[in-house]
């Protein structure tokens, strides 16, 4: 009777932490233009919000495509937040700070695999212009680099929009 309950708490716990791994990385039919998209994302919205003080709305809903590699909420909570309400009181300096986060394009998981798998990084234009690198860590972790050396991890992948991608960090490139 023990090896049925361990075994049945076992396959639950299996599945249900491969369910949540799939999760962040399924891609589901898109609804709306990415700063819609960020706006109705919980863990995301804070970027959203970001980037209409910096007046990047208008470009986010636009044709595109774009990939957003948008810092998640804890990101934007670690920041100081001395320096945030700075950055989010001078929206030409958070619009600079922000263009370094979107990339020209739609790079969705598959792609940045098949670019790693052919030569082990990728670079990538941001709309102003700045390289991002895309590099694997020596914990397998997906690490996007900017011009400056400034580097977040990848949280999740293949978020949506009608108009590209966003790609979720666990921090924000420009410190």
């Amino acid at each position: 009777m023990k090896k049925v309950i361990l075994t049945v708490l076992a396959v639950l716990g299996i599945s249900l932490s491969t369910s949540k791994l799939f999760a962040q990385t399924a891609a589901t039919a898109p609804t709306g233009d990415l700063l819609t998209t960020l706006t109705a994302n919980a863990d995301y919205n804070a970027m959203a919000v970001a980037l209409r003080a910096a007046n990047l709305g208008a470009t986010l809903k636009g044709p595109g495509p774009f990939t957003i590699f948008a810092p998640n909420n804890v990101a934007f909570s670690n920041i100081p937040s001395d320096k945030l309400d700075a950055l989010m009181k001078d929206p030409a300096a958070l619009a600079t700070v922000l263009k370094g986060h979107i990339a020209i394009g739609k790079n969705d998981k598959a792609a940045i695999l098949a670019a790693l798998r052919a030569t082990g990084s990728d670079a990538l234009k941001t709309v102003d212009g700045q390289t991002l690198t895309l590099s694997v860590n020596e914990s397998k972790n997906l690490v996007i680099t900017d011009s400056q050396g400034n580097k977040a991890k990848v949280v999740a992948f293949d978020i949506l929009g009608t108009n590209g991608v966003i790609i979720g960090l666990d921090g924000l490139l420009a410190k």
